[in-house]
């Protein structure tokens, strides 16, 4: 069973969640060969109807005490773009795509998800390109994250956030 873990982490973003579940989404996502879709939905007022059929199911909760098992079930993660959700998936070798939250403002995730882009660690979209971005990606192209160096993530997000030039 091919299955896309999406998560929100411990904030709301209605928007994304509305737009994976929306009929085109699951349709673009079943389309693609995965089988099942989990949501992670925080503390988010958009709360999606679980259902399962004969080759889709549609799996939602807010929080578990820890997110590792669907990371590691997943063999996609779509994420927002929080850092700790971002360098969680991508430590776990999983392919990921970040969705911007650009109702945020001074978005330090933007910055993030560009540069870890350029990287060629995952890719990035808003809501409304992620069904255009989940259609035209190809995860073959993506570059596994090097395991092991919380510092050099930390230094990175003191730099984006200008806490140190």
């Amino acid at each position: 069973m091919k299955c896309v873990f999406v998560t929100v982490g411990t904030t709301s973003f209605d928007d994304f969640i509305a737009c994976v579940s929306a009929p085109d989404s699951l349709q673009k996502i079943e389309s693609l060969g995965y089988n099942r879709l989990i949501l992670q939905i925080g503390r988010g007022t958009v709360v999606p109807e679980p259902f399962s059929t004969e080759s889709f199911t549609l799996d939602v909760y807010r929080y578990k005490d820890s997110l590792k098992e669907d990371i590691r079930k997943a063999d996609l993660v779509i994420s927002h773009a929080g850092a700790g959700s971002c360098l969680e998936a991508l430590e776990k070798g999983k392919p990921l795509v970040v969705v911007i939250n650009e109702k945020l403002m001074n978005n330090h995730q933007l910055e993030l998800a560009k540069q870890l882009h350029k990287e060629g660690h995952l890719f990035y979209c808003t809501c409304s390109t992620l069904p255009g971005l989940l259609q035209s990606m190809d995860l073959s192209t993506l570059k596994c994250y090097p395991p092991g160096q919380p510092e050099k993530f930390s230094a990175f997000l003191d730099k984006v956030v200008g806490l140190q030039k």
